[in-house]
């Protein structure tokens, strides 16, 4: 759930803090001669006068200009009052107005949010377009806030199963309601991919869609998530894809925690995170359901798959370009699924399975490229059933660890062909106990602690390469 959101200012804020007309006349005119006394004496300095001739005479001339300064003060001073007193009347006319649409957009939405109770399902349609229309035409941000709150919390509404075509009536209700859900999740792509700041941008406004169950396809392609808060978190996704191809995210938080996906796909290819966040947290993916960030940029953002169960879903980072930000699968079980970085550019980041268990599960990073004190570590995993592969994979400048990792029973650690420069992968403290290494035709000199880990003789299971120890 979305808590603790501030209020966001309004022009109401404002309307209410105009000075009293004493007030303002006093701070006017000091004002004004301010300046006029600044301008007249920095005109003397400029023209260098020195000194002002004086006379000991008033003559007919310098009387008849000394009565046309003092109309001119005059009437300067009548003009700074009817200045004043006009800019209160326009800002109390835009209150009221501000006032009155306020007050329209509230019986609006009251109409609007009556139709959403309806029990004919083309009324619910028409007030969820009622709605969106409010969030468009809102006078300020919180008024827009609220209707989009009011559209999330339909969708967050608990609704009946699908009760099959033997008893069509309610298949057909069942049908014409989900209608509803799933056009509000079309028009909320569609408002997100509007350039912030025009009409109809919903940029920077908070999405609460804790809980809800997608089961179609859901176009968030291209949109923009600047700004705000957007949840999935325990949200259910059954059926379809879910695109956020191409979309940007930066500054803020998208959190699929706690997720169970089931079937389709959420798919991030070609996306950009950039200071931005996405949560992963004890998700579940499974039965062929995948995720996938092939092709996305991910800089000075991160993916954080901590916790997560991956069975027999797909996690795909494939062709990804992963530069300054952070991938994280720490306490993450694979088990049956995938996770691929192929032919993925990681470099000055970090790429972090900490204490995952493989069992069952692939992880594979054939032909990526790891370089520029990039990390990727399976420091304390526990390999046992599951396979780690970096076929073909390029080692440079960065460290590939598997320090203190467990490589047990049927789990298979795969690195043929690869290529490693010095110190760039290491096996310290690891535990290989009937697990499988293969290191034939990898370039470069042997991970540190590996040989030591691999013990004397070494075993059927450990293929090294030529320039470390002779084959068996």
């Amino acid at each position: 759930m979305i808590a603790n959101r501030r209020p966001r200012p309004t022009s109401d804020d404002r309307e209410l803090r105009l000075w009293k007309v004493g007030r303002a006349l006093t701070i006017t005119f000091a004002a004004a001669v301010l300046v006029a006394g600044g301008i007249f004496y920095g005109l003397v300095y400029l023209l260098d006068f020195q000194e002002i001739d004086t006379t000991k005479k008033l003559d007919a001339k310098t009387l008849f200009d000394l009565v046309k300064l003092s109309f001119g003060v005059v009437a300067g001073a009548g003009a700074l009052v009817a200045l004043v007193v006009a800019y209160r009347r326009q800002r109390v006319d835009e209150a009221g107005a501000n006032r009155e649409a306020t007050r329209l957009h509230t019986e609006r939405f009251s109409q609007a949010v009556d139709k959403l109770g309806s029990d004919s399902p083309a009324v619910r349609l028409g007030g969820v377009h009622a709605l969106a229309g409010l969030a468009d035409d809102a006078p300020n941000d919180n008024l827009r806030q609220t209707c989009i709150d009011v559209l999330c919390a339909y969708l967050r509404l608990p609704h009946t199963p699908d009760p099959g075509t033997a008893e069509l009536e309610n298949h057909h209700l069942y049908l014409a309601l989900r209608e509803v859900r799933h056009t509000i999740l079309r028009l909320i792509g569609d408002h997100y991919r509007r350039p912030e700041g025009t009409h109809h941008s919903w940029q920077g406004c908070d999405l609460d869609l804790t809980g809800v169950t997608i089961d179609c396809h859901v176009d968030f392609s291209d949109a923009r998530f600047t700004r705000g808060t957007v949840t999935f978190e325990g949200a259910t996704f059954s059926g379809g894809t879910v695109s956020f191809n191409g979309a940007a995210f930066t500054r803020g938080t998208v959190s699929f925690s706690g997720a169970t996906f089931s079937g389709g796909m959420v798919d991030f290819g070609f996306a950009t995170f950039s200071g931005r966040t996405v949560l992963f947290a004890d998700a579940t993916i499974s039965e062929g359901c995948s995720v996938s960030f092939g092709n996305a940029i991910i800089s000075g953002g991160s993916a954080y798959f901590g916790g997560a169960t991956i069975s027999d879903g797909a996690v795909y980072f494939g062709d990804a370009t992963i530069a300054g930000g952070t991938v994280y699968f720490g306490d993450a079980t694979i088990a049956g699924g995938m996770v691929t970085f192929e032919r993925a550019t990681i470099s000055d980041c970090i790429v972090f399975f900490g204490d995952a268990t493989i069992a069952g599960g692939t992880v594979t990073f054939d032909h990526a490229t790891i370089s520029s004190d990039c990390t990727v570590t399976f420091r304390d995993a526990t390999i046992s059933g599951g396979t780690v592969t970096f076929r073909d994979a390029t080692i440079s400048g960065g460290t590939v660890t598997f320090d203190h990792a467990t490589i047990s029973s049927d789990g298979r650690v795969y690195f043929m062909r690869a290529a490693i420069s010095s110190d760039t992968v290491s096996f310290n403290g690891t535990t290989i106990s009937g697990g499988t290494l293969d290191f034939s035709d990898t370039t470069g000199p042997a991970p540190a602690g590996l040989l030591t880990a691999v013990g004397s003789p070494v075993p059927t299971t450990v293929v090294l390469s030529r320039a470390w120890a002779p084959i068996p």
